[in-house]
């Protein structure tokens, strides 16, 4: 059974980064998802059905556009792989199959939400607005139905990871946005309802990601004054979180026994 799921959200995760690629390419420049269909950006020719198989057309065409040669950005498989691998992540990670499902939709957006805020700057609010309303209902939902999902504690971390990062914002205008302080009271929203551990791990994975990356810009010689942008870290955070944070908790507990 638990190979079953992990090739079932592998697979669904395939197409799932397939629409991902969509929503990363088109939301910045607010272009609709649904029409028109998939073209090729050099030649303006319209992907067909099938070549446009997750992975395999991109395989099956050299990495190439059918009609033109042009090539064809290696980032959009990469993105279908990515989503499959954190499908496929939740799957194993979460026994509760209500929570799994919930937890590999969350993390995809979560992996949208970071590649545009690094291409872009932005986390857009056509996103984050109704990725927040939608897990909202999924999380009451689930509580209703008797899953291992807790209102209470969803609202709890909303609070507890947006509203420090709200008043930086408001303290440092520079060094943290709107953007990422709705980024992470959506985190805390989701990872919140799991357990507030969740929400700890992800602060601090978030912060010590950001702080890492922020390093290295100025080791390759950007001002102090150059935009960061900081979603991906805490989009990483909460990756990693999502995955190991009862691990992390204990190990950090013993350690400070």
């Amino acid at each position: 059974m638990t190979v079953f799921r992990v090739v079932a959200f592998s697979l669904a995760g395939l197409v799932y980064g397939s629409f991902l690629t969509v929503i990363v390419h088109r939301i910045p420049f607010r272009r609709s998802i649904v029409t028109p269909r998939s073209a090729c950006p050099a030649c303006g020719a319209t992907v067909r059905p099938f070549d446009n198989i997750p992975v395999v057309s991109y395989v099956l065409l050299r990495g190439r556009c059918r009609n033109c040669a042009a090539r064809i950005p290696v980032r959009y498989p990469l993105t279908e792989l990515a989503t499959a691998g954190l499908c496929a992540g939740a799957a194993v990670v979460f026994s509760n199959l209500y929570v799994a499902a919930v937890s590999a939709v969350f993390l995809g957006v979560l992996l949208g939400l970071g590649l545009i805020d690094a291409e872009h700057r932005i986390l857009p609010n056509a996103i984050v607005y109704p990725s927040f309303l939608m897990f909202a209902g999924l999380i009451v939902l689930g509580a209703l139905l008797g899953r291992p999902l807790s209102v209470p504690r969803a609202a709890i971390g909303t609070l507890a990871y947006g509203v420090p990062l709200l008043a930086l914002a408001f303290v440092s205008p520079g060094g943290m946005g709107m953007g990422d302080v709705k980024l992470a009271g959506f985190i805390g929203l989701v990872l919140g309802s799991l357990g507030l551990r969740y929400v700890a791990v992800a602060a601090g994975l978030g912060v010590l990601a950001g702080g890492i990356g922020a390093i290295a810009a100025l080791v390759q010689g950007r001002s102090r004054k150059s935009a960061i942008p900081f979603g991906p870290y805490l989009a990483l955070g909460a990756m990693a979180s999502a995955f190991w944070a009862p691990a992390i908790a204990r190990a950090y507990l013993s350690r400070g026994g």
